[in-house]
């Protein structure tokens, strides 16, 4: 089995690989391959096992590997490549794409219009907002809504540069935007934080 998976929600595209390949699958940076790595990965066997699960990530990105991809489309492993980009243009993806499975993991679309009421009733009532944003969660990405939080706030700094609470919510989302990346906190939670205190 050769599958692909590509798109920007990696947390549904984890769990689909863990559950396909097995929590112990071999995972290859693709990065570090050279051609000749290929045949040891493809056809190699296992000690262990007749058939391999391997993870690849980023095969599409080495050119010099993913060139040479049609040659070991018939391979009794299971393969699944995690691509961050995918070009649908491309030679070589046109020449694999009826022998390899495809699967694309997106993140649904933020919906702009319930965003924005949350953002503008968090600067009057933060419960309230709280309350709306426990409505969406299930259906939104927090690194979007933190994004379409920014954008709306950085409208109403243009509007009124001068302005001491325009200022200081830009600089809480920044500091919302850095817990994100670097905490171990539910982001959810981070985003609640800000709306009560705005």
């Amino acid at each position: 089995m050769l599958s692909i998976f590509t798109g920007d929600d990696r947390i549904k595209a984890t769990e689909t690989i863990n559950r396909l390949l097995g929590p112990d699958h071999e995972t290859i940076d693709a990065a570090d391959l050279t051609p000749a790595d290929l045949p040891n990965i493809f056809q190699g066997a296992s000690l262990f096992a007749e058939t391999r699960h391997i993870l690849i990530r980023d095969f599409t990105a080495n050119k010099a590997i993913y060139a040479e991809l049609p040659k070991y489309l018939p391979t009794q492993h299971d393969i699944i490549f995690l691509e961050s980009k995918l070009d649908k243009r491309s030679s070589i993806y046109k020449e694999i794409k009826d022998q390899v499975k495809i699967t694309e993991f997106k993140l649904p679309e933020p919906n702009f219009t319930i965003v924005f009421d949350i953002y503008r009733t968090a600067k009057r009532d933060g419960k309230k907002a709280v309350a709306m944003l426990a409505q969406i969660k299930p259906t939104e990405d927090p690194i979007k809504f933190t994004g379409l939080l920014v954008s709306q706030a950085i409208k109403d700094f243009a509007a009124n540069p001068k302005g001491i609470k325009e200022r200081r919510i830009l600089k809480m989302l920044a500091t919302l935007d850095l817990q994100q990346k670097t905490t171990s906190l539910d982001p959810w939670l981070l985003i609640e934080s800000f709306l009560l205190r705005i």
